[in-house]
């Protein structure tokens, strides 16, 4: 069967999979845990607990501070040191909880056992039940963009899912959280797409993997060989595959619309491998979200790995697990190369989001000497979403937001593939979401006075 793909731009960068056979470990527990109360898209959730209270593993520590927001439990036992603003992955310091950790105390209502459970078992989950179990475990999306599942569950009025797509991409160089995630749950990330269908009420899923994980599309085929409503599909290896609305594209060659639509206008609902799995384990055991598959590697780095780590846990403490940092120049990233974001400290916390820490080092850790534009337009062939990023770009840096915005500037995904492709090293993506930004906060402006 040929590989499937997108059909609007896209780049192709050197994949760095060094830790692609290396088994998940369980991840030591912290001393310290940190929480930041923004650990999701929308408002950030509400502390339930003080200093001095003491938590359990798996116990609510905060809130939902609406209905786009999520609950956020504790990875750990012991007492709450202070609620108090510490650094968090932006740079910018945040409301956090942080909690001395004592012991593994875990809340006795969470099901511990390997036993998987199925769909068939559990006729009392009505699609209901589903999201109100995945809401109350505070699940997220797990690929990074960490929007709160329950509400993809829910369409708007109007709208109507006709299917459920996986992303079991990991398009991103160097991560393979995901990909050993399906060679060991394999079981159970089936289940949780089965619930995630049933949550939405459709009768059609599909396990979107690149072709670079040929283990992993056999083992979920053969999974699914005789579940006749999921269906594993190969993509070609192309990046951002893992993109919403490019994995759409590709998998069932629908194409969203510009913003505001959404994938529901579309009839799909996107959900991470890691978000399949996360809902299996909130709706089947009762533990909620947290602890997470996370890749710590980098090229120069002693001992990359991949670990199942306790959200809460520093870099700091998972980079010294793989060896430390290399000597000479080093950025560290939460996430990949290409969307991940460079952390100002090492204290920063695992949180839902966080799929892997990656250590770029040497030359690559320093950004290259911008030059003139030279008017090639492979940034404008390498836009997954059709724009022109090169315009885009000086519009913003000349702060030309009316141009910004009739250029259809808040259909970027910030995938970074104009800037990975730009041979001026131009900070293609650096400008144009400063712009994105300026117009967004335009449009909430413009719509807050009708």
């Amino acid at each position: 069967m040929k590989s499937q793909t997108f059909r609007i731009g896209g780049v192709h960068p050197e994949e760095n999979k060094i830790t692609h056979e290396v088994a998940t470990v369980v991840a030591e527990l912290p001393k310290q845990a940190i929480y930041p109360l923004s650990q999701h898209i929308g408002a950030p959730a509400k502390a339930v607990v003080a200093k001095g209270d003491k938590v359990k593993v798996g116990q609510i520590i905060a809130e939902a501070g609406g209905f786009v927001s999520a609950n956020i439990h504790s990875g750990v036992s012991g007492t709450v040191l202070k609620i108090d603003n510490v650094v968090g992955i932006g740079g910018y310091r945040q409301p956090a909880i942080v909690i001395n950790v004592e012991g593994d105390d875990w809340d006795e209502k969470i099901d511990r056992s390997d036993k998987l459970e199925t769909l068939d078992q559990h006729p009392e989950l009505t699609p209901e039940e589903i999201v109100n179990r995945v809401k109350a475990a505070g699940v997220v999306g797990m690929g990074g963009a960490c929007f709160p599942t329950h509400v993809k569950l829910c369409p708007p009025p109007g709208a109507k899912a006709e299917c459920v797509i996986i992303n079991a991409v990991e398009c991103e160089p160097y991560i393979t959280a995901d990909y050993r995630l399906m060679m060991e749950k394999a079981d159970e990330i089936i289940v949780g797409t089965q619930l995630l269908m049933k949550a939405v009420k459709v009768d059609k899923g599909y396990i979107g993997i690149e072709d670079n994980k040929p283990a992993a599309i056999e083992l979920l085929a053969q999974k699914c060989a005789s579940i006749s409503n999921i269906e594993v599909v190969p993509l070609a290896k192309k990046y951002p595959q893992g993109g919403e609305k490019q994995l759409i594209d590709a998998v069932i060659r629908r194409q969203v619309p510009a913003p505001p639509a959404i994938p529901i206008n579309v009839g799909a609902v996107v959900q991470n491998v890691g978000t399949a799995f996360a809902v299996y384990e909130a709706v089947m055991k009762n533990k909620p979200l947290f602890e997470r598959y996370t890749t710590v590697t980098g090229k120069k780095m002693e001992n990359p790995g991949n670990f199942l780590v306790r959200m809460g846990t520093p870099f700091q403490q998972m980079i010294d697990k793989c060896g430390g940092l290399p000597d000479g120049n080093n950025k560290v990233l939460a996430g990949g190369p290409m969307m991940g974001k460079a952390v100002t400290t090492l204290e920063v916390a695992v949180g839902k989001g966080q799929n892997s820490i990656t250590v770029i080092s040497g030359e690559e850790a320093v950004r290259k000497e911008a030059d003139p534009c030279i008017r090639c337009a492979k940034c404008v062939g390498a836009c997954p979403m059709g724009l022109e990023p090169y315009l885009l770009s000086t519009a913003s840096a000349m702060k030309l937001y009316d141009k910004c915005e009739e250029e259809d500037i808040v259909s970027c995904i910030a995938c970074g593939s104009c800037q990975f492709t730009c041979p001026s090293h131009r900070p293609l993506l650096d400008n144009i979401l400063q712009g994105k930004g300026a117009v967004m906060g335009i449009i909430r402006a413009r719509a807050a006075k009708k």
